[in-house]
């Protein structure tokens, strides 16, 4: 980091401390804490080489997400994240940023012990509520089969190749945090409506210089965001009658828990999710396939039901 860097980043949390000490009078703990909560964030963008000033929705999201999979709990996030909404409702107020990009971030609810999840019945009436007709129905139905039957981060589903699938033997190999491979049963369901949207939608947008062998675009031709995903997710729950707070992850958390509540093996679980350090798909292999299908093809609902598309 350049030393003007250092100062500007100085100024500003000097600043910031000044706007939640003397406007929105906290407690020294408090504003202590969002001003550590906030040198998390900067830190975290600028590894990817952002300005604070420029940090998107995205961004933010996936900072989210982190705190998420670290497993730091969820009271501890919901502070982080209030702490990084009043930094940018202050760089919202000095004009310093146009938008505010925290506006859609969610904490996690607090008083529950497990993450919400869906029902099989909830998740058929999200694809029910999908229009098939419209340009992008077949890509979002894929989209949310993708990541209940793999069960899927977002940050996975975007970033899904299509020289990634292996139809015939019913895998796909995701990409997960720090670039670590893992192989994911796929369910016939999912992969045949990512065969009708790769042959009725897809092959119609030009995809732009470099996501040619992305399977999940955007009508301009580019990999969907994180933020788009939960958008089409939030937009789909609430059509079908869904009250619950629900986000992409949401159809992740639902994944493992049918597979729980089915009787699979809870190793075979943890592999799935890709909680385990599984660096290359090398190492990857060793592990006995034919076992880990089996698990997902006897406990998850959609591969259970035979009848189902």
């Amino acid at each position: 980091m350049s030393s003007h860097t250092n100062i500007q980043k100085g100024y500003l949390l000097r600043d910031f401390k000044a706007y939640l000490l003397l406007e929105k009078g906290l407690s020294p703990n408090t504003w202590s804490a969002y001003l550590n909560d906030v040198r998390k964030l900067w830190d975290y963008v600028e590894e990817s080489g952002t300005s604070i000033t420029d940090v998107s929705a995205d961004d933010l999201h996936n900072f989210a997400a982190t705190l998420h999979d670290l497993g730091i709990s969820p009271r501890s996030q919901a502070r982080i994240i209030s702490g990084i909404k009043a930094f940018f409702k202050y760089l919202t107020l000095e004009q310093l940023i146009d938008n505010d990009p925290s506006i859609y971030l969610e904490a996690p609810t607090l008083g529950a012990h497990l993450p919400e999840v869906l029902t099989v019945e909830e998740i058929d009436n999200m694809i029910r509520a999908i229009d098939v007709a419209s340009s992008e129905g077949e890509r979002n139905l894929a989209i949310i089969e993708t990541l209940y039957s793999c069960g899927l981060r977002v940050s996975e589903l975007v970033n899904l190749r299509l020289q990634n699938i292996y139809r015939e033997d019913g895998f796909i190999v995701v990409i997960g945090k720090g670039n670590k491979q893992r192989v994911v049963p796929i369910s016939h369901t999912a992969l045949n409506y990512i065969d009708d949207y790769l042959k009725n939608t897809r092959g119609n947008v030009p995809a732009k210089s470099g996501d040619e062998d992305i399977v999940f675009l955007n009508r301009r031709g580019g990999r969907l965001s994180r933020v788009m995903v939960f958008y089409i997710v939030k937009n789909l729950c609430e059509i079908a009658g869904i009250s619950k707070n629900v986000s992409p992850h949401t159809l992740r958390h639902s994944f493992a828990t049918h597979l729980l509540e089915g009787g699979a093996n809870l190793r075979a679980i943890q592999m799935m999710l890709g909680h385990e350090s599984i660096t290359t798909t090398e190492i990857y292999v060793h592990i006995d396939r034919s076992r880990l299908r089996s698990e997902i093809l006897e406990h998850h609902p959609r591969y259970a039901n035979k009848n189902h598309k």
